[in-house]
């Protein structure tokens, strides 16, 4: 059942069946705003004494106000240090007060609190949102149904509360944006975590061809036609595949003219097994997420319409497998790429940049301002950056600057990697122009900074950035955000990005 948001000014609150969402600053003295009178503020102060609730980034705590009247509950969620105030933070409160109610009231009031610097209504509202939506998230389509899973269902509205009528307007804008941001998250969530059986790269051609609408172009290239415009990277990654790949090509076009062409390159690995180069142990079992690139382009070009993005967005996304097939491409093999330079494979597991060097080749025949790649590109950005900050690599200081600020509006944490050019000579293939890894082979080598210094040599000198997902777009803990499983990492961050070019 869809989860209804709303806003009301606070005259308008119902307490009955009902739960109410309030916060508290860490260091504070709590206040609840006039939502309870002062005995009742009393009590609550006593019950966080004695609870040892200190309000830290959504810690939670959980009074029913009244014996009388147990099914009027408080949510009191820590927001952290009001001089560390984030809206991120808001998200992560709402998303703890919120995955709380789901299975114990059918409406949730949430007071959008007095924020500490001029922050618009519309920002809160828009936070509070995600933090609602993105919480609710489950991906439970292949579990048989039972009555837990029905009763986690009760939840049917969620009431944004304002102090005053003329606040609802500006809140409703909010509300707007953050269920569009929510539901970009929660589409590549739901791609993700599908089987990789059931997302072979024809399934998702035909999402990727559902997407389209008046405004929206979608193009799908056939393995014949890749045949014939010399798309070798991507044939040879799926040469050990019985599946055949497909590419897509999706055009978003403004009302009116565009301010600026800027393209979206996805990595689509459907599945990763490494090819020849097979991964061991336990490294292949979250590999149906090595399309997640793909799946954030998809999810941005959704959202161009929807927000009315002023420019003209291109989305490109490989789509194939990666399997040890009998005709699968080996070590050794040479590939010539669709910009004509060859391509030595020393490690079939390192396939994702040969597909993309394909689809940036491609990309950049189309007279783009800006090209920005997402891949879950290399374990190394996992060891440099953990799986809490995005790597990024660019060409262009301005344009990386740009998305760093973007990621801060969206909540999104990407450090910047130098791309050194002092390390370029170890992709320098032996018997081809380029090889696919370091040609020294060792362990110690800076990964991610290679994989992005390969896909350099195939972007024409455009202003271009690269995004490596490979430690965000997966995990295996439950935050008040997401469960385990596929995060929809980073396209909250090329939304922004795309609205304030």
């Amino acid at each position: 059942m869809p989860l209804h948001i709303d806003c009301l000014d606070r005259s308008r609150f119902k307490g009955e069946k009902s739960t109410l969402g309030l916060f508290a600053w860490e260091g504070e003295r709590f206040n609840s705003e006039g939502w309870l009178d002062s005995r009742k503020e009393k009590t609550l102060e006593e019950i966080t004494r004695r609870e040892h609730f200190k309000a830290k980034t959504a810690e939670l705590l959980i009074h029913y106000l009244d014996k009388e009247e147990p099914a009027m509950r408080l949510l009191l969620a820590g927001l952290g240090k009001r001089k560390e105030a984030q809206l991120d933070t808001l998200k992560q409160a709402v998303g703890k007060i919120a995955k709380s109610s789901f299975k114990q009231t059918e409406a949730l009031w949430i007071d959008l609190p007095k924020w500490p610097e001029k922050t618009s209504l519309n920002a809160l509202a828009q936070a509070a949102t995600e933090g609602v939506l993105l919480a609710r998230y489950k991906y439970s389509k292949h579990k048989s149904a039972n009555e837990d899973s029905k009763k986690e269902q009760a939840l049917e509205r969620a009431i944004l509360v304002v102090e005053k009528p003329d606040e609802i307007a500006p809140a409703q804008a909010g509300i707007k944006k953050g269920v569009i941001y929510a539901e970009a998250v929660n589409f590549i969530r739901d791609l993700v975590n599908e089987p990789p059986s059931k997302k072979r790269p024809a399934e998702l051609a035909k999402i990727a061809k559902s997407l389209g609408t008046n405004r929206i172009r979608v193009r799908a290239y056939t393995k014949m036609e890749l045949e014939r415009i010399g798309m070798n990277g991507i044939l040879g990654g799926n040469s050990g595949s019985p599946h055949e790949p497909v590419f897509v090509h999706l055009v978003y076009k403004p009302k009116g003219n565009p301010k600026k062409k800027i393209g979206l390159v996805g990595k689509g690995i459907t599945f990763d097994s490494g090819g020849l180069n097979i991964k061991i142990g336990n490294h292949m079992t979250t590999m149906k997420m090595d399309m997640a690139g793909a799946a954030s382009v998809l999810a941005a070009l959704r959202a161009c319409e929807k927000l009315d993005i002023p420019h003209e967005v291109h989305g490109f996304a490989p789509f194939t497998e990666n399997m040890p097939g009998g005709n699968a491409y080996k070590p050794g093999d040479i590939i010539r790429a669709h910009n004509g330079k060859t391509i030595e494979i020393l490690n079939t597991d390192a396939e994702g940049r040969v597909i993309l060097a394909d689809a940036l080749s491609f990309a950049c025949k189309q007279n783009l301002d800006v090209i920005i790649d997402v891949a879950t590109l290399t374990g190394a950005v996992v060891v440099a950056l953990g799986d809490n900050y995005t790597g990024l690599l660019s060409n262009n200081e301005k344009l990386a600057q740009d998305l760093i600020a973007a990621s801060r509006l969206a909540g999104e944490k990407i450090w910047q990697l130098p791309l050194a050019q002092e390390y370029k000579d170890r992709i320098k293939g032996r018997f081809g122009d380029l090889a696919n890894i370091s040609v020294r082979g060792s362990g110690s080598e800076p990964g991610a900074i290679i994989g992005g210094l390969f896909l350099e040599e195939f972007v024409d000198s455009k202003p271009w950035a690269h995004l490596d997902i490979a430690g965000t777009a997966w995990t295996d803990s439950e935050t008040s955000l997401c469960p385990p499983g596929g995060t929809g990492a980073i396209v909250r961050t090329l939304i922004e990005y795309l609205q304030f070019q």
